[in-house]
């Protein structure tokens, strides 16, 4: 009888693990951040979380908004959240940020066990890589280097902060923003988040530092790390993302010093450095870490059309910020450059694009275009808001940005359950949240080709 039941044991055990690893890794990477959302929002629930009494919904926004590393929030941080709460807000934060996957593939290494076919694939997901033999590498890497830069910046931010805050909160404030400004989030401790600091520049200096390190992606800063001392070592991909970071924070700092400098709602009545400073992180903040100096509803609309946009682009892939990704929006750009061109090939620094890249790039724009209309309409129809504030609100959910304009905390409980579920999309990234639906298949029929009037 026991032989009978070990051995019914044993065929259930085998039978459950069978059905887990035909399960697709991009739908094992989303049930792990589902877990980790509801793991947050019971911790957040506890009553010695907050100051006074939160909702579940409350605790399952505040909890979905920082695993996805995004920063919208319908309570204050600050003031409803206990110390307990903000670090585990700040936790969720880093592992959200860092990814799931990261944290996972570190266990098994640290174990001494092998990582097989199908975590191999999960992990390549999580790391947007190709390559199987660079997991492990960059696993490690992803951690040494952000605790390094956190670590550097806590220090900094602690001696800046400690003449007016004292060294006990300065280096809690330190601690809390050093890993929401790297992970890109965008949660901060006061509800007028930075604006007390719009012409403090060493603060600006350090925050942007942060998270425009966090964006560029650990496959860039890795490349820089090991090739740092020769321009032509760097990989054609770290040169394609180092020069448009580059080339589109300063023109959309220029421009939106240019947009503001008249707005005595933002920066018209700062001495001109200030203003400057101001306009350099509203320019760089947008890809996508969340952080604001000036009141985001008191921008110009010039200047909120400019920072949807930005914050559609994002950061670089593997990276803790969101939107599509520079390097989708590079491919696309020089694809219809190429197009225009008349040339049969896309090409970058003398460097041919797969035609897979291409497809790849277009299908993540395409999808998230789709997501950001239905999303705008859906949000439009429950709340009534002016189409712009709509339109700023789920493209900031979507690309993991956290700016609002201030709609996020009027929301009504299907708008956040929609801006949610948006944040949720946008962290997954299109593509993953296609590949859950329907895995792809390569076809073994091909049919005969069409020609269809396009333009």
């Amino acid at each position: 009888m026991v032989d009978q039941l070990v051995s019914r044991f044993e065929k259930g055990q085998s039978s459950f693990k069978s059905r887990v690893l035909k399960v697709s890794p991009p739908a094992l990477l989303t049930s792990g951040y589902l877990l980790l959302i509801v793991l947050g929002a019971s911790l957040l629930k506890l009553p010695f979380s907050s100051t006074e009494p939160i909702t579940w919904l409350e605790a399952l926004f505040t909890s979905t908004s920082a695993v996805t590393v995004t920063g919208l929030v319908v309570v204050d941080t600050g003031t409803r959240y206990t110390v307990f709460g903000q670090t585990v807000i700040a936790l969720l934060i880093q592992a959200g940020g860092l990814g799931f996957m990261t944290f996972s593939v570190l266990t098994i290494l640290s174990i001494g066990k092998r990582i097989g076919v199908r975590h191999q694939l999960l992990a390549l997901e999580a790391f947007n890589q190709t390559s199987l033999d660079k997991i492990r590498e960059v696993a490690r890497a992803v951690i040494y280097f952000a605790l390094t830069v956190e670590s550097a910046a806590f220090v900094l931010l602690t001696l800046i902060w400690s003449g007016e805050l004292g060294w006990a909160r300065a280096a809690y404030h330190a601690f809390f923003y050093a890993l929401s400004a790297f992970n890109n989030a965008g949660f901060a401790l006061s509800a007028d988040n930075l604006m007390p600091y719009a012409g403090h520049l060493p603060v600006n200096l350090i925050i942007t530092f942060l998270f425009i390190i966090g964006g560029l992606g650990f496959v860039v800063l890795q490349d820089l790390w090991h090739t740092r001392r020769s321009w032509k070592r760097w990989q054609p991909y770290t040169k394609l993302i180092l020069g448009s970071t580059v080339i589109i924070n300063l023109a959309a700092w220029l421009l939106i010093w240019l947009f503001e400098r008249h707005n005595p709602g933002t920066i018209a009545n700062l001495p001109l450095a200030d203003q400057l400073t101001a306009a350099w992180f509203q320019a760089v903040t947008p890809r996508t870490a969340g952080f604001n100096t000036v009141p985001v509803e008191s921008l110009t609309d010039p200047t909120a059309l400019l920072t949807i946009l930005l914050m559609f682009i994002g950061g670089g892939s593997m990276s803790t910020a969101g939107g599509i990704k520079l390097g989708t929006f590079i491919v696309m750009f020089m694809t219809t450059y190429a197009f225009l061109g008349r040339s049969d090939d896309v090409t970058m620094l003398r460097r041919s694009v797969p035609r897979n890249v291409v497809m790849k790039a277009f299908s993540v724009s395409v999808i998230s275009l789709m997501l950001v209309f239905v999303g705008t309409l859906t949000l439009s129809a429950l709340e009534g808001a002016p189409l712009l504030d709509v339109l700023f609100e789920v493209v900031s959910a979507l690309s993991t940005v956290g700016l609002s304009r201030g709609l996020t905390g009027e929301l009504s409980t299907a708008g956040q359950w929609l801006v949610m579920s948006l944040m949720f999309l946008g962290r997954l990234g299109p593509l993953t949240v296609t590949y859950v639906i329907a895995t792809p298949q390569k076809r073994r029929v091909r049919y005969p080709s069409v020609d269809i009037q396009v333009g």
